[in-house]
């Protein structure tokens, strides 16, 4: 079985309260779920119009796991702490 990723790019955060209250319960809830906290911050050098936004990847077992990380109601309970305090693209990335 693959392992999957989970990529997350904040577009940009326009509150930064609301991240820190999200933060302070995704991470746990991730790591609860199965999930290793890979990267988390912004990148040190972008190629090819990259753009200079924080980053974050999480290892999970496979796409199952990583999807329920997600849906569960740890992870849940952040992303409404959250709001719309960031605008983020997240996607679940099947590794090789």
């Amino acid at each position: 079985m693959a392992k999957a990723y989970w990529v997350a790019m904040y577009r940009s955060v326009s509150d930064d309260g609301a991240l820190a209250a999200y933060a302070r319960l995704s991470g746990p809830a991730i790591v609860a779920a199965g999930g290793r906290i890979l990267v988390r911050g912004l990148p040190a050098h972008t190629y090819e119009g990259g753009l200079q936004q924080r980053t974050v990847v999480i290892e999970f077992d496979s796409v199952a796991q990583a999807q329920a990380a997600h849906d569960s109601p740890a992870y849940q309970e952040a992303l409404a702490l959250l709001g719309n305090g960031a605008e983020r693209d997240i996607r679940i990335v099947e590794g090789a």
